[in-house]
């Protein structure tokens, strides 16, 4: 696994866009991967969690949600 975190997001979600706006500010680099466009990408997402923005880091730690919210 790269050291970039795998974002799990919805296409419209805001807490994924504030997310990704935080992020994208501060320079923060990560492999956004929606969930709502491929059936293979929810699966995984399902794995972790059940609600969006679903973070998994590359030490293994997955944080559900985004600064106390979740999509």
């Amino acid at each position: 696994m790269s050291d970039v975190p795998i974002v799990y997001t919805l296409t419209v979600c805001p807490t994924c866009d504030r997310l990704r706006d935080a992020w994208d500010r501060e320079g923060v680099a990560y492999d956004e991967r929606r969930v709502d466009q491929s059936q293979d990408t929810l699966d995984e997402a399902l794995g972790f969690g059940g609600t969006v923005p679903i973070i998994v880091y590359s030490d293994g730690r997955v944080e559900v949600g985004f600064e106390g919210e979740v999509g």
